[in-house]
């Protein structure tokens, strides 16, 4: 039996996914990040890998991503698949828990993929049957994630955001909103991504991914593919933050699957979308303070109280501009004397 793990909830900023070619360094470095994730199906078994995650579990806030549970499947969730996912949950107490919109089995056949729906009131029912028991089993709320479709079923009555949002009303889920799934699937099924954002309850986001696609051209057209294999492209940046503009600052994953690259580029681009986050943040708060005329700082000041900055302005920025006066100033002070004193 494990020994008992440390709460650690879950921040408001970047993580990143642990991935097998890391884990080494992981456990070395113990570099800074906000949180990790792991794909619950990789560590229902006994192996290194559920040993170093204890380990790296005791330092970092976790978030367990199920990709198994095939919460669209008619015939209901597999329960032994499901029992494993509760023993994973007991095992590391992860501070979220997540799943997909999706059906990847049916009649005891599984497919290698997550497959979109039909979004209908019969489909409806049946997702919120089997959220309701995961969650009762799981003794906790999950977030859904919205998917990555290259096809549209025939048949639907509403959208896939308004699918998700009355999920939410009738099972009290939260959502895990991958702005790279609404980007690629925009792209391929031609809609609005902003507007499929703005159908979401603020209040039910609980978690953002982010990841790279792959474009490929066929023939006149392109399809995007969402294969997590590349740096964040500015386009999803865009809608990342138009979605921080609307729901506020959320513990934002950076997930990359394949070619997977040294570890310092993931952190690197975590530490990306907690800069954005911090600078649509700034704006806000000063957004929301009273228009004054900028208040002198005293002398030997060299940061300035951030209702001082110039507006828009990021947080660091601000305090270089507000530095490299007074620097100058000093300098020149300092040149004075040594010239007096010569």
């Amino acid at each position: 039996m494990p020994n008992k793990l440390p709460t650690l909830p879950i921040p408001q900023a970047a993580g990143i996914g642990l991935r097998s070619p890391h884990i080494a360094e992981m456990l070395s470095r113990r570099p800074s990040a906000g949180w990790l994730e792991v794909h619950a199906e990789n560590y229902m078994g006994g192996s290194a890998a559920v040993a170093a995650l204890e380990n790296l579990r005791e330092t970092y806030p976790l978030s367990v991503h199920g990709v198994g549970l095939s919460l669209g499947s008619a015939s209901g969730v597999d329960r032994d698949h499901l029992e494993r996912m509760r023993k994973v949950c007991v095992r590391f107490e992860p501070d979220l828990v997540s799943e997909h919109l999706a059906w990847s089995g049916a009649d005891g056949a599984y497919l290698n993929d997550l497959l979109p729906l039909r979004y209908d009131e019969a489909a409806l029912a049946i997702v919120a049957n089997n959220i309701k028991l995961v969650q009762d089993t799981l003794k906790r709320r999950i977030l859904i994630e919205n998917l990555s479709a290259y096809i549209e079923v025939s048949g639907s009555t509403m959208t896939e955001a308004e699918f998700l949002a009355e999920l939410v009303k009738r099972t009290g889920c939260g959502l895990l909103l991958d702005v790279n799934n609404v980007y690629v699937s925009a792209h391929n099924l031609d809609f609005d991504a902003a507007a499929f954002i703005e159908v979401l309850p603020a209040e039910a986001i609980g978690e953002i991914h982010l990841a790279g696609h792959a474009v490929n051209d066929v023939g006149d057209d392109t399809v995007l593919i969402d294969d997590h294999g590349s740096r964040v492209p500015p386009a999803v940046w865009s809608l990342y933050a138009g979605a921080i503009e609307k729901f506020g600052p959320r513990p934002t994953l950076i997930e990359w699957d394949t070619d997977v690259p040294v570890l310092d580029v993931l952190l690197g681009e975590a530490m990306w979308a907690d800069m954005l986050a911090a600078s649509i943040a700034f704006r806000k708060r000063q957004d929301s303070l009273p228009v004054s005329a900028p208040k002198q700082s005293a002398p030997g000041t060299v940061v300035p109280f951030e209702r001082d900055a110039p507006r828009g302005q990021m947080p660091v920025l601000a305090a270089f501009d507000a530095i490299k006066p007074a620097r100058l100033a000093a300098d020149r002070d300092v040149r004075r004397n040594r010239h007096a004193a010569a």
